[in-house]
């Protein structure tokens, strides 16, 4: 086999290790997502039963002060409203651009994975197990 065609199958054989290795990792992010999702589904199930009614959620801007309404309803996760999830079990990030326009006519924060481990690879280091979390707002809610 000359260089050239070394070099070629080298190529290939990187290509197609990369490739199992990012579908490795997507398979192992969508199994902790619907593990971490009906994790909320029984929170939000027992956050009912104890009669913790779902308030207004609002989002806040990237840069900024004040909050930005939004359609959605459920509970947040932490004091600081930032991590929230709704009756369907979505979660959110509660961030959103700003600008007039968010002002004047609201955002839709758009549902992402929920993590097992929040707050993994924050800057603040503020991380917990998402079953914590769930049952400290079961314990203590954060009221609108």
């Amino acid at each position: 086999m000359t260089a050239q065609g070394e070099q070629q199958e080298w190529i290939r054989h990187r290509r197609e290790a990369v490739e199992a290795k990012e579908r490795a990792l997507r398979a192992a992010r969508e199994a902790e997502h619907e593990q971490a999702t009906a994790m909320i589904r029984e929170a939000v199930a027992r956050f009912e039963e104890a009669g913790i009614a779902p308030v207004p959620l609002r989002a806040r801007p990237y840069r900024g002060g004040g909050t930005l309404r939004t359609s959605l309803m459920g509970w947040y996760l932490k004091h600081d409203r930032s991590l929230a999830v709704d009756r369907e079990a979505r979660f959110y990030v509660m961030r959103a651009e700003g600008g007039l326009f968010a002002r004047m006519r609201g955002v839709t924060p758009a549902p992402g994975h929920a993590p097992l481990i929040v707050g993994r690879g924050a800057r603040d280091g503020d991380t917990f197990r998402l079953e914590e979390l769930l049952e400290r707002r079961l314990q203590d809610p954060v009221t609108a």
